[in-house]
């Protein structure tokens, strides 16, 4: 019974073990994917505001025509 029961803890820390890896992986994962959606929406805001910019000079020049 004894050797059982100490099989089943070796093989409860070797699951354990591997669950902590994959949950620092996955950890990495999100905090990699959060900076790409942080540049993505950089560029997003950047796009817009040069989009902005294009219309109020275009809204300018037909303005002074």
């Amino acid at each position: 019974m004894r050797e059982e029961l100490q099989k089943r803890i070796e093989t409860l820390k070797a699951e354990f073990e591997k669950g902590q890896t994959r949950l620092h992986e996955i950890q990495m994962q999100e905090a990699q994917l959060k900076e790409t959606l942080l540049r993505i929406s950089g560029a997003i805001q950047v796009i817009s505001e040069l989009l902005e910019q294009g219309e109020t000079s275009r809204t300018q020049e037909t303005l002074h025509k």
